[in-house]
């Protein structure tokens, strides 16, 4: 696209600064040349984006100025910083970091602990150099290998309620993993979860595809508000019914306002036969996030957010979507984020830019399948609070 076609539309007129305002002011940073592309302004187009005191203050076609740093994004796209709302980059201490240089500027780490072993989680996402919130799973030990809740005297309801009450500023929703060693319990630990999440009005994020309930009981008794994640998990417990078509409780859940989310991770939770059934239905996710770790650049799998976005781009979605999915459609379900996943004009310079490369690329699922992509997003600068951040 041609810079003398930038201002292509009102919606973008209306936050451009004047030429002659761009003229006498300073910027901090500037991003020059890139492909910027924010869902939330209907924007796609050529410009430079401007930064002063840590907000974004200018996008324009050419910002005729100098800073004190600059990045050269021609050829790259610049979009909002990405968020991740189902990671566990709370592990340890380099998780936050990690993701930061793949771009991520905000992430929700998705049940790592319960009320016994959270005040660790929840130090990790304090001292994260961006904004970090947890889920709190209603197992009271976390995740466990035998199954968070396969104790149900795990499950404690008031126990839950006291950890939340302590930690109301980073606690801003409840998990709960339906997962094979819950059986036949399910719906009494969903009943739980939803029981405490409801009593602080805050969402819950149920885990799906290994339930011995079907989803169609499960989503029964989530709110306007609450996630599915692992949506692509593949049967007996999918979203999909066996000649492939979505379950209509599941377009139910839709239109009543829950939310259905990636979390690639590494097992049981995307398999490439369901995924193409379910995006063949137009089913497409609400939000990109990758279930990820400190330790996922060498899982296949996993790799970074921009692998897991690059695998919705060659099979179905188009970039302006998936864009939306990792940005603005996640800054709508929690609080914190809300002023995240955006480049308006005053929202805190929080910028990712990517390199798009065509080729031949491998994607994995979690079953040891591979296919072949002609697309692949890489990270290439992040831009925090209006800093830019070195890789890691």
């Amino acid at each position: 696209m041609k810079r003398r076609n930038f201002i292509k539309s009102a919606a973008v007129a209306s936050f451009c600064f004047k030429p002659r305002l761009l003229f006498s002011q300073s910027f901090d940073l500037i991003i020059r040349n890139g492909r910027v592309i924010d869902p939330s302004l209907n924007l796609d187009t050529i410009a430079d984006l401007g930064i002063t005191g840590g907000q974004i203050s200018a996008i324009e076609a050419e910002i005729d100025s100098t800073s004190a740093e600059e990045i050269d994004a021609r050829d790259k796209i610049v979009v909002p910083g990405l968020l991740d709302i189902h990671a566990h980059y709370a592990q340890d201490d380099v998780g936050p970091h990690i993701c930061l240089s793949d771009g991520v500027t905000g992430w929700v780490d998705a049940g790592s602990a319960g009320a016994d072993n959270v005040d660790d989680i929840i130090a990790v996402a304090r001292s994260s150099p961006q904004d970090a919130r947890i889920l709190l799973n209603i197992g009271r030990r976390g995740v466990i290998p035998e199954g968070d809740t396969a104790d149900m005297s795990l499950a404690n309801v008031e126990v839950a309620k006291a950890a939340i009450a302590r930690n109301i500023d980073y606690i801003v929703g409840v998990k709960a993993r339906m997962t094979e060693g819950v059986t036949a319990n399910d719906l009494v630990v969903i009943r739980r979860a939803q029981e405490v999440a409801s009593y602080f009005n805050l969402p819950l994020m149920i885990h799906m595809g290994q339930s011995a309930s079907s989803m169609a009981t499960l989503v029964a008794e989530l709110k306007p508000g609450d996630v599915v994640t692992h949506m692509y998990a593949p049967p007996p417990s999918a979203i999909i019914d066996a000649t492939g078509k979505i379950l209509p409780e599941i377009l139910e859940a839709r239109r009543r306002g829950i939310w259905f989310d990636v979390a690639n991770g590494r097992v049981d939770h995307l398999r490439w036969n369901t995924f193409d059934a379910i995006m063949e239905t137009g089913f497409w996710p609400d939000t990109i996030s990758t279930d990820g770790f400190s330790t996922s650049r060498n899982a296949p799998g996993v790799q970074n957010f921009p692998n897991i976005m690059s695998k919705f781009l060659n099979f179905g979605m188009t970039l302006n979507s998936v864009v939306a999915a990792s940005t603005l459609n996640p800054s709508r379900i929690f609080p914190f984020l809300r002023n995240k996943g955006t480049l308006n004009i005053g929202a805190p310079a929080d910028i990712a830019v990517l390199e798009l490369r065509q080729g031949s690329f491998e994607f994995f699922d979690n079953y040891e399948s591979v296919r072949t992509g002609t697309m692949k997003l890489f990270p290439f600068e992040t831009v925090l609070k209006g800093q830019k951040i070195p890789r890691v």
